[in-house]
């Protein structure tokens, strides 16, 4: 699972340059992607995620646990 958030989803996209004269080329937008360490208080142990800017700001919202639980529901994490 290169460049794929572990809690958004995000992935790459794939786009055009369009230079000034219109001439198109193939580009990538890649997400804002962190190895970033959390505290899990319930297991009283650090998770390690990769998550995009827009992923942290989702676990300050709405708390780890809740966005762990979720992220695994829809299939992004296998936590142990």
């Amino acid at each position: 699972m290169a460049r794929v958030c572990q809690v958004t989803g995000k992935k790459r996209m794939i786009g055009n340059n369009v230079s000034h004269s219109k001439r198109r080329t193939k580009r990538e937008f890649a997400p804002n992607l962190q190895n970033k360490r959390f505290w899990l208080e319930e297991e009283q142990r650090f998770v390690s995620l990769k998550v995009s800017a827009a992923g942290m700001r989702t676990i300050n919202k709405n708390g780890l646990s809740a966005v762990l639980k979720d992220a695994k529901a829809a299939g992004l994490i296998k936590l142990v």
